[in-house]
């Protein structure tokens, strides 16, 4: 088994406790919790079961796959700094090169092992290969990724949010399959090649990395 209950409540309050520890990307609220108008405010406000199905299942991912609950899914976290993700890598998957604007990453690998790494602002490449147990922080607005080298074996991991909205900026996507796409003069010039290769780009990113 991949998870046990016990395993992901666990491990989820760990990370919760530590992600206080990393920089918040959200104001302060005035009140306790930002309660929405319209809505029943009791225990289920403040319960997720959006990772369920990751409970007890079996086997590799049969894609790379992830399990979010900021805000939208989840709308208790609203104003309270904090969200999480489950990624689940199959043999080989990457996570590729994206930023989270508002917020720091605490991640925790669960099984398997992970290449990861950051580039900060003054070009620096910091990068560590975790095994299970294995912790690594990700500083707020850096481009970071994650890379699962066994070419046999699944990685699954937890990662935890300084922000109830930390937003995503997947570079190659965000840079090669915009819903306006950038003049591919200005692309070509920028990645000193051509604009036959631009377009060869922007056709590989044009289906999803699953």
């Amino acid at each position: 088994m991949l998870f046990t209950s016990f395993k992901i409540v666990s491990l989820m309050v760990c990370v919760f406790a530590m992600v206080q520890t990393s920089i918040c990307g959200d104001p302060d609220i005035l009140g306790d919790f930002i309660a929405p108008a319209g809505v029943p405010i009791n225990g289920s406000f403040f319960t997720f079961t959006g990772m369920r199905e990751w409970v007890g299942q079996t086997g590799s991912p049969s894609y790379f796959q992830y399990l979010r609950a900021s805000k939208d899914e989840f709308p208790a976290l609203d104003g309270l700094s904090v969200s999480t993700i489950l990624l689940g890598f199959r043999p080989g998957d990457v996570s590729p090169p994206h930023v989270h604007p508002r917020a720091s990453e605490l991640l925790l690998v669960v099984q398997g092992n992970l290449l990861v790494g950051f580039v900060d602002t003054n070009n620096k490449l910091y990068t560590s290969r975790l095994q299970t147990g294995d912790m690594f922080v990700f500083p707020k607005g850096l481009i970071h990724f994650q890379l699962n080298e066994d070419t046999k074996n699944p990685a699954f991991s937890i990662s935890s949010l300084g922000s109830a909205s930390p937003g995503l900026i997947l570079v190659p996507n965000n840079l090669f399959n915009t819903s306006a796409t950038i003049d591919d003069r200005v692309m070509a010039l920028s990645f000193k090649t051509n604009v036959s290769t631009i377009h060869l780009l922007e056709k590989a990113l044009s289906t999803p990395y699953n």
